[in-house]
């Protein structure tokens, strides 16, 4: 089976600043900030939420279908998806501007300072929807526009797609996500996302629920919740003995979550494997350097949950 991936594909730029980012901003000096950060620590990583989803599903043996936009600097990422056999078929290339870029600085605390730059996010031009063959898709942070067209497409083509929010969610109003949640059959959001939605749709996660097949809250350490038929159930999640970086670990879930579907897993199955991945994913630097291997998930599965589904 074959999904969509819808959203974005950035270049992750991590630096290190060995200090306090405290002990160089005066608080009550904010207004006329001015400081610059020595950073000796830095690294690019290939990122992007489609990009996160993509790299996990193909590692377990799905077929992706990345649907975003790049920039003129998109050689080195498409070589990496080129080396992990990743379709590019339905990604556009425009050469006015960079494929979009994050960059974070972390202190020694663990505070980050990030600046996204969206570059090719912004370009209206991508694959008509109706035109892919494909049993899924999941509609995952992108530009606002793109991502209310995608809704849309998906929609009018009758496949069944995950919305997937993630920090896009302020952009939306509450009209606009009572709209989008309701066209889609899952919706996979974190806890700050959800009370987010929450106070601006004047609604419950249970309320929520009732609009769609399933409502699914990730909770880091503590799991994730599944709102569906009125039921509400809590995944335990599967702690890593060594956490690395948890960067990236909700778009691992969201990929073992998306598997279970392809393969007709129960709801609560499908996010017990997107647990046991993004767990690997936390003991691993960077968003795209993890291994997956089968006969661990099932070791995983079986060892936490009890389960042996097939993979």
């Amino acid at each position: 089976m074959s999904t969509i991936v819808c959203g974005s594909i950035a270049y992750d730029n991590i630096m290190s600043f060995e200090e306090k980012f405290s002990e160089h901003i005066i608080p009550d000096k904010l207004e006329m900030l001015n400081v610059s950060f020595l950073v000796p620590g830095m690294r690019q990583e290939f990122g992007g939420c489609a990009g996160n989803i993509a790299y996990n599903l193909k590692k377990l043996g799905s077929d992706p279908l990345v649907l975003g936009s790049v920039g003129k600097d998109f050689s080195p990422y498409a070589d990496w998806m080129d080396k992990n056999h990743i379709s590019r078929r339905f990604i556009s290339e425009t050469t006015g501007s960079y494929t979009a870029q994050a960059f974070i600085i972390t202190d020694s605390i663990g505070n980050q300072i990030t600046a996204f730059h969206p570059g090719a996010m912004e370009n209206p031009i991508r694959y008509p929807i109706s035109e892919i063959k494909a049993d899924f898709a999941i509609v995952s942070p992108d530009s606002k526009n793109i991502m209310i067209e995608n809704c849309k497409q998906c929609s009018e083509a009758n496949i069944p797609f995950i919305f997937d929010p993630g920090q896009g969610t302020p952009m939306f109003d509450g009209d606009e996500l009572t709209e989008l949640i309701t066209l889609s059959k899952w919706v996979i959001v974190n806890e700050y996302e959800s009370k987010m939605i929450e106070t601006k749709l004047s609604l419950s996660p249970e309320q929520i629920a009732k609009k769609i097949e399933a409502y699914i809250i990730t909770l880091g350490e503590r799991g994730s919740e599944i709102y569906f038929n009125n039921n509400k159930v809590l995944v335990d999640a599967v702690l890593c003995e060594v956490p690395v970086d948890p960067t990236g670990c909700g778009d691992a879930f969201r990929a073992g979550f998306i598997f279970g579907l392809e393969n007709k897993w129960s709801l609560i199955d499908a996010a017990k494997l997107g647990s046991v991945l993004g767990s690997i994913k936390v003991g691993s630097q960077g968003t795209q350097n993890h291994l997956l291997s089968k006969e661990n998930i099932r070791v995983q599965l079986d060892n936490k949950y009890k389960i042996r589904p097939e993979l």
